[in-house]
């Protein structure tokens, strides 16, 4: 069995940082793309930004030049820095990893971690 596990979520000042932590635990055989979506209220989930096996990164345009995402694949876990954060980034952060666990290739999905910017 697969978890994903994120930490670091919590409230902080418009212009602020934070940085939220995700870790796959369990059987894995290997993760390919793992990423970081999030959900405001009222509104649709939505990319943040996602990072392949291979180190290749892409963002939200939201958050190209304020987020950065990292990888440790000796420890099965991402990163997500946030810096200049605004109100609008305001939402639960999900954790997400493509894995493969015996012979199953699947997504998987943390739990979600809240993630406030007050004004």
């Amino acid at each position: 069995q697969v978890q994903l596990v994120e930490s670091g979520g919590g409230m902080v000042q418009a212009g602020g940082s934070l940085r939220v932590s995700c870790a796959a635990s369990g059987s894995i055989f290997s993760i390919n793309a793992m990423g970081w979506d999030r959900q405001a209220p009222g509104k649709q989930r939505e990319l943040v930004a996602y990072i392949t096996s291979g180190g290749s990164t892409n963002y939200a345009d939201s958050v190209k030049g304020r987020f950065t995402i990292n990888r440790d694949n000796d420890k099965n876990s991402v990163y997500l820095q946030m810096n200049s954060l605004k109100p609008e980034d305001t939402a639960v952060y999900y954790c997400n990893a493509e894995i493969k666990s015996g012979s199953y290739l699947r997504e998987y999905w943390g739990q979600g971690t809240q993630v406030t910017v007050s004004s």
